[in-house]
């Protein structure tokens, strides 16, 4: 392991449970990481949410796949962000085209609104709605096969996006080239580390994931199933 410089993490799932904090073991294990490789967050969500939910954690956070890059200043204790790209999005034309899906696949009754477009340019086809209970989005589709079904023909709806199975009931799109692998890519480059210098930790590496693009990539990649089994999973750099 002695030409690995970098390690980069997903959140949500590899870290932590789904939307929770840092817990203090899987911090323990970033701190040791943190005396031998620069670490680095690479998330779907943006960039202070991310910090946010790391409860401060000192690392470099990529977010809205790499549409945000926030710094992390060590005099302030704070996050900086130095790139914050907002692209426009033709509102009427994705909501139409998602309307053709719902209907094409009978997915016509939801709750709130049909779309949920984001301030990134990102956008959200809520399969369930925007306001969906929380109960029937996990409800849903837990093993995401319903999604990935459909998922080419999601793809071929939107070719300007790359088009993720996320959440658990959700189709979440970002603009092209915009994803964990380009994000991972402009930020080694930016930083003179190369692709074999560098590691990727996830677990949504399945077909539509949000880690696929790094895992059927060059560079390294290391499965984790279940976040309390960071550590173990990652024995071999501590």
């Amino acid at each position: 392991m002695s030409n690995i410089k970098l390690i980069a993490f997903d959140l949500d799932g590899t870290l932590t449970q789904h939307k929770t904090k840092l817990d203090p073991v899987n911090r323990a294990v970033l701190e040791q990481l943190q005396k031998k490789y620069k670490l680095l967050m690479v998330g779907a969500g943006a960039a202070m949410r991310i910090f946010n939910q790391l409860d401060g954690f000192p690392i470099d956070v990529i977010g809205n796949y790499g549409l945000q890059l926030g710094l992390y200043n060590a005099e302030t204790g704070g996050l900086d962000l130095v790139r914050d790209l907002r692209l426009g999005c033709d509102r009427e034309s994705v909501a139409a085209r998602v309307t053709e899906l719902r209907e094409r696949f009978g997915f016509t009754e939801f709750a709130g609104e049909n779309v949920e477009f984001h301030d990134s340019g990102c956008i959200t086809f809520p399969i369930l709605g925007t306001k969906a209970k929380q109960e029937d989005k996990l409800a849903f589709d837990p093993d995401r096969a319903k999604r990935r079904k459909i998922h080419q023909q999601v793809i071929d709806a939107f070719p300007e996006y790359v088009v993720f199975v996320g959440g658990s009931s959700s189709f979440d799109m970002a603009p092209q080239p915009y994803d964990k692998y380009h994000a991972l890519s402009d930020y080694c480059a930016e930083h003179g580390i190369g692709h074999d210098e560098a590691v990727y930790v996830g677990d949504d590496y399945g077909p539509g994931g949000n880690d696929e693009s790094v895992y059927l990539s060059d560079f390294r990649f290391i499965k984790i199933d279940d976040y309390t089994q960071l550590g173990e999973c990652l024995k071999e750099f501590l």
